[in-house]
């Protein structure tokens, strides 16, 4: 690790910075749901068209990582997120606004997490797996980090101010600092044979399957689980207290990762954690929102979340090679990236529909069917390669 330590530090630096400056939704949208005379949910619209574009444009980002280099492709991705950033201060209608979002998107797919990802796999060999779960317990503090920042800036020069001075450290400090801060590599590329093998074999499938099952989850949660705590009678100081402590425990699951070190790989790390979630949920199901059924889930689903989000970008090194990663990881982010997008409007129209419980039932039977699948990927492990 210390021999890579250059490289992680201009990675987390650069993806924290890069998660935390589109991260400002939160912050600064009671203020232009009322300049725009919007709802705050129109406004929130924004979120849903920055996955949609970055999901949309993510084999074409993997493409640009083969083609031209995952650390050139990331310093065009970080131009066209500061480009984005202005657009947005400059938008005078909402459809402006979203338009300044998209543009966000599809910048974010050349530059966040599968491009930080890709570089690894292609620098680090043997070490980039511990190096991309170091990089994700890094990034993790994106929010922590930025939504002080945010509103600190906000309140000396507004929201729109807050969109010009992202842009300016996007481009000044960002960019700069992934073209000369990170070294000069090849980036392995993925033979024909081999993108034919993504796009078609059952493994790859079978693993994506299971990455989208347990991602509607844990997206769904994070945007929704405040209500659904509520919904299930917790107050709301309890239900945004849990949801804070939540973000803690999985913190855990992944230093739980990085402790194993080199003893498993991603998939005994995906399985672990997919048995965890849905026990976690079947817990708060059946006992409620009392004491000890929240201590489990915060234990079983926080944990397991935290370790499953490792495990989600070390699979793919698992059952493929180094110059297949950037490949297999932009294909599975056009349906994360959806699933994004569409989780939290879905769950929050099962949970009127249907009331929390009957959600957390629904929830933890997609997690069960994600974990079957990773069992039987486990069990397909020795023939990966020829299937």
């Amino acid at each position: 690790m210390r021999r890579h330590l250059r490289v992680l530090v201009v990675l987390g630096l650069t993806q924290i910075a890069g998660w935390g400056m589109i991260g400002i939704l939160p912050v600064i949208a009671p203020r232009v749901a009322a300049e725009f005379g919007i709802s705050l949910s129109s406004v929130f619209l924004g979120t849903s068209a920055m996955f949609v574009a970055m999901g949309l444009a993510a084999p074409w980002a993997g493409r640009a990582f083969r083609r031209f280099g995952s650390r050139q492709a990331m310093t065009v991705g970080g131009a066209g997120i500061g480009l984005g950033l202005c657009l947005l201060a400059l938008s005078a209608n909402l459809a402006v606004f979203l338009m300044g979002w998209g543009m966000i998107g599809l910048a974010g797919a050349l530059f966040l997490t599968t491009a930080a990802y890709a570089y690894v796999a292609s620098y680090a060999d043997d070490d980039a797996r511990s190096l991309i779960g170091t990089l994700m317990l890094v990034t993790g503090l994106a929010g922590s980090v930025f939504w002080p920042v945010t509103a600190f800036i906000e309140n000396l020069v507004g929201w729109r101010g807050v969109g010009v001075t992202y842009a300016a450290i996007m481009a000044l400090l960002v960019c700069p600092l992934v073209w000369f801060g990170l070294p000069a590599i090849e980036d392995k590329m993925a033979t024909p044979s081999s993108k034919g093998q993504l796009r078609t074999g059952p493994v790859f499938v079978l693993m994506v399957a299971a990455i989208a099952l347990n991602g509607f989850v844990t997206f769904g949660i994070d945007a929704v689980g405040i209500q659904l705590l509520k919904a299930m009678g917790m107050d709301l100081a309890g239900a945004v207290a849990i949801a804070s402590l939540l973000g803690v425990f999985k913190v855990g699951g992944r230093v739980i990762d990085l402790l194993g070190g080199r003893r498993w790989d991603g998939l005994s790390t995906g399985v672990v954690a997919g048995a965890m979630i849905p026990i976690g949920l079947a817990v708060i199901w059946m006992g409620g929102a009392g004491i000890v059924p929240v201590a489990g889930y915060l234990a079983l689903y926080g944990l397991g979340s935290g370790a499953f989000a490792v495990a989600r970008a070390t699979m793919p090194l698992v059952f493929f090679q180094k110059a297949d990663y950037a490949a297999a990881m932009s294909t599975i982010a056009l349906p994360l990236n959806l699933i994004n997008a569409l989780a939290p409007p879905v769950l929050a129209g099962l949970m009127s529909g249907i009331g929390a419980q009957a959600t957390f039932a629904a929830l933890g039977a997609l997690s069960i069917t994600a974990f079957a699948i990773l069992l039987l990927l486990n069990r397909m492990r020795g023939n990966a390669r020829n299937i």
